[in-house]
């Protein structure tokens, strides 16, 4: 595999080679394109979730609903500024310098950092298919909200806020899908017809081992497109893809994007 510290090899020079001759590219970006951004992933030797599994638990909607206690934790962490300081890394912005070029069929994220479009990718070709910290969604009712609107409502005292519209009242929480909850509506739809659909699927920094979105792969295999995974450690599907590059994403992305 590449190691991109000693310059592209020849796995980082056939991606590139793949992703220029393609027509079109549907993108699918998991946690490891973040972690040059100083956002740890989940799973991997020093994740969230591998280091505090109880922070795995909260992520469980039947856990959130049943326990105030874990959704006052939630918001001290979110209005204690767990996200300032965050900027998207070079990765990030290679992906919009290819969209501005015009390669770029549609993006999916299973990330919730929001990053992508902070980075300045257009939104019109990003499906956030996990959702984002971004914005507060109501459980009840279903209205979405500028996330700082709760955070500065939690920093004024309220522990675990509701929903203030009308007599709704419903309770809070980030506008992420959790363990237990269906994905946004449509969201799966599009991200499996842009697997089919572009002429080349790129995999970066994900496990690809959460579903049902990894099944964009095993469809853009079976529609007979490119498949090219970018990841810093072995992927649950590596043996679909035409081309592994194993290494820094932030340093190989831009050379396989032409930026």
């Amino acid at each position: 595999m590449t190691d991109a510290s000693e310059g592209p090899g020849k796995e980082t020079i056939d991606a590139a080679l793949l992703v220029a001759a393609a027509g079109s590219v549907a993108v699918l970006t998991g946690a490891g394109i973040s972690t040059d951004s100083g956002i740890p992933d989940f799973r991997g030797p020093q994740g969230v979730w591998t280091l505090n599994p109880e922070a795995e638990r909260a992520s469980n909607i039947d856990v959130y609903l049943a326990e105030p206690e874990v959704r006052k934790a939630n918001w001290r962490v979110m209005a204690g500024g767990m996200w300032d300081g965050v900027e998207p890394n070079l990765g990030h912005r290679a992906l919009v310098d290819f969209d501005r070029r015009g390669g770029l069929h549609t993006l999916v994220t299973q990330n919730v950092d929001g990053l992508h479009l902070m980075a300045g990718t257009d939104p019109e070709r990003i499906v956030e298919v996990h959702g984002t910290v971004r914005r507060s969604m109501c459980l009840e009712c279903g209205v979405q909200d500028d996330i700082e609107v709760v955070l500065k409502r939690v920093r004024s005292g309220e522990e675990d806020p509701r929903c203030p519209r009308g007599f709704c009242g419903g309770l809070l929480k980030r506008a992420t899908v959790s363990f237990g909850q269906a994905l946004f509506e449509g969201d799966l739809d599009r991200s499996l017809a842009a697997a089919a659909d572009a002429d080349l699927l790129l995999a970066v920094g994900s496990t690809l081992a959460v579903g049902p979105v990894n099944l964009m792969v095993p469809t853009a295999v079976q529609a007979g497109r490119t498949v090219v995974v970018v990841n810093g450690s072995p992927t649950d599907m590596d043996d679909l893809a035409d081309v592994v590059v194993r290494g820094s994403i932030s340093e190989l992305l831009p050379t396989i994007l032409g930026s």
